[in-house]
């Protein structure tokens, strides 16, 4: 594998919530989206965080090779795919060793600028976070053109995603909403599953200490009733959803 630097946010070595079985989850370091709700933003900035060569990383997910051996590595952050060449080295390298590598992304970047990460993932964990052009702009700054131009080449290569979607009250926990999700996920034949992921505020202390307005103090987090019935509505569109 070629050495490329990047800078990573933070690491976690035993991760069970980012992909299949017990994960590497590895925090890259910046974003393009300003997410109302989330939960990282000390790691939009793409200088931040720790520089480090693609090696060193995978020697030391090296080090924990024992107990991923059935699940694997996860490239996270920020936004993974913000740092192609950096992400492509890790897969390569992960691969080399018989590793597992999911990449859970927003789609954020654009395909061209990062497509050797996106086809060689063995898994994409795809962030949506609204199935129209209006609510996601209003959620994250920008339009949904890359995240369904990044799904859509996972379809034509056949390869497997995972889409993950934040159930926020007031903003996509709505029926009009979830069902415009549905007919988005649908005819998708690439898609194996459907997370919806309750909201919550546990980064909420980090927009205050950025000196970042949080837009969302006075919302609440879903009910778990609330959050089985987004299930099962879009259960009735074929999707598996967990």
């Amino acid at each position: 594998m070629k050495n490329v630097l990047g800078r990573i946010h933070s690491v976690e070595s035993f991760g069970a919530l980012d992909g299949p079985g017990i994960r590497y989850v590895l925090f890259l370091q910046g974003c393009p989206l300003r997410c109302v709700f989330c939960h990282n933003p000390d790691s939009w900035h793409r200088g931040g965080g720790q520089r480090i060569g693609s090696v060193d990383v995978v020697n030391d997910i090296l080090r924990y090779r024992h107990f991923i051996r059935s699940g694997g590595v996860t490239l996270s952050g920020g936004e993974p795919l913000m740092q192609p060449e950096f992400a492509a080295s890790l897969i390569e390298g992960c691969h080399e060793h018989g590793l597992h590598v999911a990449v859970d992304t927003s789609g954020g970047v654009a395909f061209l600028a990062c497509r050797e990460a996106v086809e060689e993932a063995d898994l994409l964990l795809l962030d949506i976070k609204a199935a129209e052009d209006a609510l996601f702009r209003k959620i994250t700054g920008r339009g949904m053109d890359n995240t369904l131009e990044i799904l859509a080449a996972r379809e034509r290569l056949g390869r497997p995603v995972w889409i993950r979607h934040v159930l926020v009250p007031g903003l996509t926990l709505d029926d009009g909403q979830l069902h415009r999700l549905g007919r988005l996920l649908r005819d998708y034949q690439c898609i194996h599953r459907v997370e919806l992921l309750p909201f919550h505020k546990m980064g909420e202390y980090k927009w205050e200490a950025l000196g970042e307005p949080y837009t969302l103090s006075a919302v609440q987090p879903p009910e778990a009733a609330e959050v089985e019935r987004a299930r099962a509505l879009l259960r009735g569109y074929g999707l598996d959803v967990h």
